[in-house]
């Protein structure tokens, strides 16, 4: 499944840097039981937040990608 994501991924549009996020997941985090932490940085603007929730991850993940607009080609 994962060579056919893949594939499917190279005949998309490209990957922009601007809608980029670091994520990192604190060691009690266990996402079958639906505990996640941990911190998110947007990559090119360097906005970051700790969340304790996927809801505040998600947020803040939509918020960034509502204010922050690539450069016009």
């Amino acid at each position: 499944m994962l060579a056919k994501t893949y594939g499917k991924l190279q005949t998309e549009s490209p990957l922009s840097p601007y809608r980029a996020f670091v994520v990192q997941f604190r060691t009690e985090t266990n996402v079958a039981r639906g505990q996640v932490s941990g911190r998110v940085e947007h990559v090119v603007s360097g906005q970051a937040t700790h969340f304790t929730s996927v809801k505040e991850l998600l947020a803040f993940i939509g918020h960034v990608l509502s204010t922050v607009r690539a450069p016009p080609r």
